[in-house]
């Protein structure tokens, strides 16, 4: 079987419109059902790919970060929160606040992250397909789709089956 990472790279651009259909599908249908459904399809495709040989999250799109991640990185890191806000953080457009940097200044060369015990919320919750929370992200997919493999094929293996 051809790499899910190498052919979500031949294939991103070209599905973009048909992921947008996909998820406008998907949003009229019924949220219990489609959660699970979506589930299942998230568990077998992340078995297939391994995060570590992508990190594409993580070099791509700064996480927002909340008032509870901010603290517990900076102790963890030894910092008082104005520096670690000083140092680590910015505001974007849409007054999140967001990491500075992007890729990650916390990605390792191992595509590993240096702070993965405290990361923050949007870190450990991407790329929201599972939790029985597909339906709530929705509009998020399509977006997360150019990004991350996992989500390409997610919504991929939802057209064949919706």
């Amino acid at each position: 079987m051809e790499n899910l990472i190498e052919d979500w790279k031949k294939r991103k651009e070209e599905v973009h419109a048909s992921n947008k259909k996909t998820v406008q599908k998907i949003s009229k249908l019924n949220e219990k059902k489609m959660n699970q459904l979506a589930e299942g399809i998230h568990d077998a495709v992340f078995e297939k790919i391994d995060c570590l040989d992508c990190a594409n999250c993580c070099k791509s799109i700064p996480p927002i970060l909340n008032d509870t991640d901010i603290k517990r990185v900076a102790k963890y890191l030894g910092l008082k929160v104005s520096k670690f806000e000083e140092e680590y953080i910015r505001t974007d457009e849409d007054y999140d606040r967001i990491m500075k940097k992007s890729p990650c200044t916390f990605l390792g060369i191992d595509n590993k992250c240096d702070i993965y015990e405290v990361r923050p919320k949007a870190c450990r919750e991407y790329p929201h397909t599972n939790n029985y929370e597909f339906i709530k992200n929705t509009k998020l997919h399509v977006i997360n789709a150019e990004y991350c493999p996992g989500v390409f094929h997610i919504l991929s293996e939802l057209k064949k089956v919706i």
